[in-house]
Order: structure tokens, then C-alpha cells, then sequence
């Protein structure tokens, strides 16, 4: 397949006009909850049960937190400490892949980087997972990106936190919306962007920049009889996640999204994308609003990781050609596809991780 034709099968996909569709799996054991509260917000009613992709490392403590967005939105975070420590750390705030949710790879990540240090809390995003906000299942650029920022809120109260040593991590969407949020909030002193994708650029352009302006039209007509249609049945329709059956010519990106989000190695019943994926109309507001337009002006620290082989790389590359300063760095993985460094221990280039947040969050 030829990139334009990939690029166009692709943005039908992401758009959902002609794209797979996805029936939502259902969980027979209904988990342990609990109810967590904070000052001025509704009580969250959360999973109390380890219910991850990953397995608890003993090297670490665990327990759920909350904090809220400036749209008032509270987000549910799993907050992971490194055992035997004391006095302030350096912290760092995790959320990603776009459509998954903190039991996976944001909480590996997580998890990982407290192994090493840092106090660090994994979150779902608005409208997903645990976390506020209706409709669910709704993307935004805007709020997605605040989602960051209200975590460094959140963080740069912790009594063992040292407000001055916060740094992110956005995996794969969350990557660009990372770096989006380093241009904007000066309390980030270091980003990390792993495996990243710009959803402003693939949803308005498709992959490869192959769709043109009569194709985002009619998307965008699509997109809009849906807003009719969805405020008629008043509900939202579906985009459909990662299809629960392969199709036999499906690109190689379909597979290798399948192998995560619909085996064991990644499902997860909160899911969006192991489930019935955003809703359709999520995509009008990307097509609009380019989230990398200031990522020249961002003066701290970033570090962009991509694999050699992912259909996505091109996503990093650009970005990293935006970014000035001696202080940014881009760390491609040989032989790596994009969904490798979403849990391969041995792939995810950790300790490059530790040391390039150790040094920039002193």
C-alpha cells in the first residue's frame, strides 16, 4: 500500500467515515470500589482493586489520588512513591497513549519512574477512565492539554514534592499534547514525549499529510450531519475502537494496535480504544487547531523517544525540528515499531529517561 492510500484508509479510520467499527466488551467480575473525595468536588467512586495491564512492583507505594482541571473536571491519577525515601522529590505527571487509560502504559510508565525516584502519578485524561466529565469518551485539544497543567497544579502542592522539579511524560497522542503543554505552562521544567503523534496534524491531515482540503470538507460534512444526528438521538455515536477482528488487508498500523489494546497484553475494560472508541464527533475540533503552532518557544528541557520502524515517526521528527536550545534531544530506537514502547521494559529506554529528568530537574 502506497502512502497516499495509507494515508487516506487511515484518516477514514481516525474519522470514523468508512472506518472499523467495534462492539464494547463487557467485564463479568464487577471490581472493589472506593470513594475518594477532595475539598470543594463530588465523591469519585474508583476501582480498589490492582486491576493494571502491569504487575505491582514492590519497589514502590501505591494508592489513588484526585485533583481537578480549571474547567472543574476532577481526574483520577494513580500515585506511585518510591519506598525508603524522604524530604522533597522531583515529581512527573503521565498520561497517554490517546484512548488508553492510567492501567496501562501511562501507569507502566509511572511505576517505572518511581522505581527510580521520582514521585510520579499516572492519569486518565477528562472524559475517560476513572476521571470526570460527560459526555465520556469525548477528546479536546484544549482540556487535554490543561489536563497536564492541572497535574502540575495538583503535584506542586504535595508536601513531598518540590514544586520547582516537575517534569511530564506524554505517551504516543499525549506526546503532542505534552509538548503543547511545555509551550504553555513554565512550571514544566522537563518533557518527555514518547512515541508520540500530533492528533491535530493526522486527524486534519491524515498520515503522511496525504488528505487535501476537499478531503477535510468532506469530513468535516460527516462529522457535522453527525452533531445533527447525535443532539436528535441525544447521545453520542461511537467512532468504534480497535476492530475486535483483524481484517485480513489491514495496514500493519491496524495490527499493531490490535496486538496491544485487544490481547492481554494490553486490554483493559475502561479502555477507549480496546473498547468502543472516542466519540465521532472528537475529531472536529483537532481539524482546527494545530496543538504544536508554539513548540519553538518552549525554553526547558525536552526529550522526544520514537521508534526506527513506527508508522508514526515522522510525528517526532517534525516536532523536533520545531524545538530550539541545546537543552532537546531526539532518541530514536533501532529496529522499535510504535506500540513497542508502550510496555516493552526492554525496549522503553527508561534510564535515559531517569537520567535526562535527573539532570533537568535539580
Amino acid at each position: 500500500m502506497n502512502k497516499k492510500a495509507f494515508g487516506i484508509l487511515a484518516m477514514a479510520i481516525l474519522l470514523t467515515v468508512g472506518g472499523f467499527s467495534s462492539v464494547e466488551a463487557t467485564d463479568s467480575k464487577k471490581p472493589a470500589t472506593e470513594k475518594l473525595s477532595m475539598k470543594g468536588e463530588k465523591t469519585m467512586e474508583v476501582t480498589k482493586d490492582w486491576d493494571k495491564v502491569f504487575p505491582l512492583s514492590e519497589q514502590v507505594n501505591h494508592k489513588k489520588v484526585t485533583f481537578h482541571n480549571r474547567y472543574g473536571i476532577t481526574l483520577v491519577a494513580d500515585m506511585y512513591a518510591p519506598k525508603n525515601t524522604s524530604g522533597k522529590l522531583a515529581a512527573l505527571a503521565v498520561s497517554g497513549p490517546f484512548g488508553a487509560v492510567k492501567e496501562q502504559s501511562s501507569g507502566l510508565y509511572a511505576q517505572e519512574m518511581a522505581k527510580r525516584g521520582f514521585l510520579t502519578i499516572a492519569f486518565d485524561p477528562s472524559f475517560t477512565g476513572e476521571s470526570g466529565g460527560t459526555p465520556r469518551d469525548v477528546a479536546s485539544p484544549d482540556i487535554n492539554t490543561e489536563d497536564f497543567s492541572a497535574a502540575v497544579d495538583f503535584l506542586s502542592t504535595q508536601k513531598n514534592v518540590s514544586p520547582d522539579r516537575i517534569g511530564i511524560i506524554g505517551i504516543c497522542g499525549w506526546g503532542g499534547m505534552a509538548i503543547n503543554a511545555a509551550a504553555m505552562d513554565t512550571r514544566i521544567k522537563a518533557t518527555v514525549a514518547s512515541t508520540m503523534y500530533d492528533m491535530t496534524r493526522v486527524t486534519a491531515n491524515g498520515y503522511f499529510d496525504s488528505v487535501d482540503a476537499d478531503g477535510r470538507y468532506k469530513a468535516r460534512e460527516a462529522l457535522n450531519a453527525q452533531r445533527t444526528l447525535d443532539y436528535q438521538n441525544d447521545t453520542y455515536a461511537k467512532a468504534g475502537g480497535v476492530p475486535n477482528v483483524l481484517p485480513a488487508d489491514a495496514p500493519f498500523f491496524v495490527k499493531d494496535y490490535y496486538d496491544y489494546y485487544k490481547t492481554k497484553r494490553g486490554y483493559h475494560v475502561r479502555s477507549v480504544n480496546s473498547n468502543a472508541g472516542w466519540n465521532k464527533t472528537s475529531a472536529l475540533s483537532f481539524m482546527n487547531m494545530p496543538i504544536l503552532s508554539y513548540a519553538g518557544e518552549i525554553r526547558s528541557a525536552v526529550l522526544i523517544i520514537h521508534g526506527e520502524k513506527a508508522h508514526s515517526r515522522y510525528f517526532s521528527e517534525t516536532a523536533f525540528k520545531k524545538l530550539k536550545g541545546d537543552n532537546k534531544e531526539l532518541m530514536i530506537i533501532p529496529g522499535a515499531v510504535h506500540t513497542d514502547l508502550y510496555d516493552k521494559l526492554d525496549i522503553i529506554p527508561f534510564d535515559k529517561m531517569a537520567s535526562f529528568f535527573t539532570k533537568y530537574l535539580q
